[in-house]
């Protein structure tokens, strides 16, 4: 086997279609003296003349017109491989693995399966919290695309830009600092903090601001969820710093409001990451389209 190649293949293939050197020369774009080389090594490889002249044509012998069908058959095989299939969401069953934090999980996510199920009905979609620590494992891990808070796109990874913003100050419409217009130094740390710990690095800029000027918070609530860290904002007087997009989005469905940090603050950009083993894959670059279509969206609302 470590003699043969496709093209004696295919040079056979043509052979026993056109019975005809020449011919066979024109349709493999060659010259008949290659074909006859080729029909010679064919001859050593299976031991077989194979192909009798008989006058301008050649015939068939026996072992030939065995072997004709296998060679179809063979033929068709490796050009299937090359061949890429159409991809039709209809027909598209999944899985699929998306990561990210409890806040893409419950406020985005939703609007995620309704796009995708719209035109993929029968797709399987799964959902994983996201760590960053997961991130240099991601060739071992069977989540195919992330969404996450990063400088740039990591080495070695592939990616697309969802959005940026900025860090505000969150906090209930009835707060008694919601009616200001503005945020002192000295009221930020006046009150309470809480901080939503999961996911990215989102406020601990905050504490390195606030020390620099011999200062520092109390953060009196810590929790890896979103909702919960919302559902206590709303109930006290407590101060969360998170991204303005997320405090935006929240306005609709809580009554809070926020302020810009009187301190200076880091641009946050929102990236979705995959593995380059995906990057070509039809099913994931029409899911990564989804998912991109309804994340960027949640960002440009602002």
């Amino acid at each position: 086997m470590q003699n043969i190649n496709l093209n004696l293949l295919r040079t056979l293939q043509v052979l026993l279609e056109e019975s005809h050197v020449s011919r066979t020369a024109e349709r493999l774009c060659v010259t008949q003296s290659a074909v006859s080389r080729q029909l010679t090594q064919l001859r050593e490889l299976f031991g077989d003349p194979l192909l009798i002249r008989e006058g301008n044509r050649l015939l068939p012998t026996p072992k030939a017109q065995q072997l004709k069908d296998k060679v179809d058959k063979i033929l068709a095989s490796c050009q299937g491989l090359l061949d890429e299939q159409d991809f039709s969401p209809q027909h598209w069953t999944g899985p699929m693995i998306l990561a990210s934090s409890d806040y893409v999980a419950q406020y985005i996510l939703p609007d995620i399966v309704e796009r995708v199920q719209q035109q993929a009905p029968r797709a399987n979609i799964s959902y994983r919290l996201w760590s960053p620590e997961y991130l240099s494992h991601l060739a071992d891990l069977d989540i195919q695309l992330v969404s996450t808070m990063l400088p740039q796109i990591p080495e070695g990874l592939c990616g697309a830009h969802i959005g940026s913003d900025f860090p505000v100050c969150a906090m209930r419409d009835q707060h008694p600092l919601a009616k200001q217009s503005t945020l002192s130094l000295q009221q930020l740390v006046d009150f309470p903090h809480m901080r939503v710990s999961a996911g990215g690095d989102k406020d601990s800029f905050v504490e390195r601001e606030l020390r620099a000027q011999g200062l520092s918070r109390d953060v009196q609530f810590s929790v890896p969820f979103f909702s919960a860290a919302f559902q206590a904002l709303v109930r006290t007087d407590m101060l969360m710093v998170l991204p303005e997009h997320i405090a935006h989005n929240m306005q609709a469905l809580l009554p809070i409001t926020y302020k810009a940090l009187p301190i200076p603050k880091p641009e946050h950009s929102y990236w979705l990451i995959w593995h380059p083993r995906y990057e070509n894959d039809p099913a994931h670059r029409w899911f990564r389209e989804q998912v991109l279509t309804v994340m960027r969206g949640s960002m440009y609302s602002i």
